[in-house]
């Protein structure tokens, strides 16, 4: 079966910074100021957790609230009780463009009981949280990217999702065609070579993915070329050789994408996110 997440990962890195790991008594807010989201594992205790003037949310049982793009929250616990928490810092290369990201909902609730899977992971990392042991913080750190990792794994076998990438990911048939994209973004497909990778007829193909993913595969494809070459315009890349690796014959046809995609040209889109001129 093919790696629905390898090339999606090696492409879009996640990292994770743990920054708490102990009881939170009373009223803790976060903010939208940073630019990265949170991934909190609710160990023990009684939590409830606010987004603006919305219902609180109420949590009993051990839980993992993951929040992939800066929102403002707030947990209130018991003043003198409190709740158990781990919690991570997550960072999506790429931020708000990070295909992960843009596929995932504002905020992901799940009891740690829907999560079978990483129950090994889970002990460990709480394990270490309570120790204090050489290489804690390195050792966290690396827990939450694998935990991180195992959740998108479980949001595609339980197919809760969204319509989107993952939701494509997920399906049985079209994931062959979505991870022939992301493993050769460089190659001329056509909409019958993508429905050859699913199994599918033509007008099967392109119905299911415009349903399940909500864009045409072309669409889909373009998004996933112009994500590669933001990622290569943050690093410095000529131009001239991003058109080339992301499916483009050249400079100018990558422009002409790039800015119907963005709004901006490379050049201009990369000085905007403070890249080489």
């Amino acid at each position: 079966m093919v790696d629905r997440l390898a090339a999606l990962l090696s492409h879009f890195s996640v990292k994770a910074r743990t920054f708490q790991a102990g009881a939170l008594c009373g009223i803790h807010a976060l903010g939208a100021e940073e630019p990265y989201g949170q991934l909190h594992l609710i160990r023990e205790g009684q939590v409830q957790v606010r987004h603006g003037r919305g219902a609180a949310l109420h949590i009993e049982q051990p839980t993992l609230l993951l929040y992939p793009r800066p929102i403002a929250h707030r947990f209130i616990t018991d003043r003198q009780q409190g709740a158990d928490f781990v919690c991570a810092h997550v960072e999506f290369e790429g931020g708000a463009a990070n295909p992960i990201v843009a596929a995932l909902p504002a905020f992901i609730c799940l009891p740690l009981d829907r999560l079978p899977s990483c129950e090994p992971v889970l002990r460990l990392l709480f394990s270490e949280a309570g120790s204090a042991h050489c290489g804690r913080q390195a050792v966290l750190d690396r827990l939450f990217e694998v935990v991180l990792i195992q959740v998108l794994r479980e949001l595609m076998e339980q197919r809760q999702l969204q319509p989107g990438m993952l939701a494509g990911l997920a399906h049985e048939r079209l994931r062959r065609a979505v991870v022939a994209m992301h493993e050769a973004p460089q190659r001329d497909w056509s909409l019958e070579a993508l429905a050859e990778q699913a199994g599918m007829s033509r007008t099967a193909f392109a119905t299911t993915f415009r349903d399940v993913i909500g864009l045409t595969p072309g669409s889909y494809l373009q998004r996933w070329r112009i994500g590669l070459a933001q990622k290569r315009l943050r690093q410095g890349q000529a131009l001239k050789l991003i058109a080339a690796e992301v499916g483009y014959g050249s400079e100018a046809a990558l422009s002409r994408a790039f800015r119907a995609q963005t709004g901006a040209s490379p050049r201009d889109w990369r000085k905007a996110a403070g890249g080489a001129a």
